[in-house]
């Protein structure tokens, strides 16, 4: 754990910047989150960061504000938490004041009509790219999967259940744990 004004201000800028650069919401800017504080920063591990992130998915709220308070608190305690926290909701706050107030004077501009409809596809984009990079980790590698093949299940299972019988995700999660506990799966 680091302390001082420089550990809170690199908190607060680092979660600033993600959320002014993370376009279409909390999930797509999960990479960014990595990108930060594990590759750049090294904050977490990548292991430390899929927990971090299996955590606060079983928790409701936006991903983005939890995941900047556990690494906030894991890098300087509480005053970390609240700074990582402030980082990740100010500018946005104050950004959307201005864009709503815009957004609703231009909501017919056929310009801005398109240039979110470009946006829309690199959302998916980054949606993907979380996936890739979480699935070894998580349901482990194809070579490994003769002592993975449950989480695969699992996981395969959970999708057909969402897709199809639109079971809402707190029961997957609720059901995943109670699995993992009983089939002792994690590492």
């Amino acid at each position: 754990m680091v302390s001082g004004p420089a550990a809170l201000f690199d908190l607060f800028v680092s979660f600033a910047r993600i959320t002014l650069f993370g376009f279409g919401g909390g999930p797509s800017m999960i990479p960014l989150v990595r990108a930060e504080v594990v590759e750049g920063r090294s904050w977490l591990t990548p292991e430390a960061f899929l927990d971090a992130f299996a955590f606060g998915n079983a928790l409701p709220g936006p991903i983005v504000t939890k995941l900047a308070f556990y690494v906030g608190h894991q890098v300087a305690g509480w005053p970390g938490a609240a700074a990582a926290l402030l980082g990740a909701t100010l500018p946005t706050l104050l950004l959307m004041l201005v864009v709503v107030g815009l957004l609703l004077r231009n909501k017919d501009n056929r310009v801005l009509q398109a240039a979110i409809g470009g946006i829309r596809p690199i959302v998916v984009a980054l949606l993907l790219l979380v996936t890739w990079d979480f699935a070894p980790a998580a349901l482990g590698t194809l070579r490994e999967f003769g002592s993975s093949w449950p989480q695969w299940l699992i996981a395969g299972a959970s999708l057909v259940a969402i897709v199809r019988f639109k079971v809402h995700p707190v029961a997957l999660i609720v059901a995943g744990a109670g699995l993992g506990l009983l089939f002792g799966l994690g590492s």
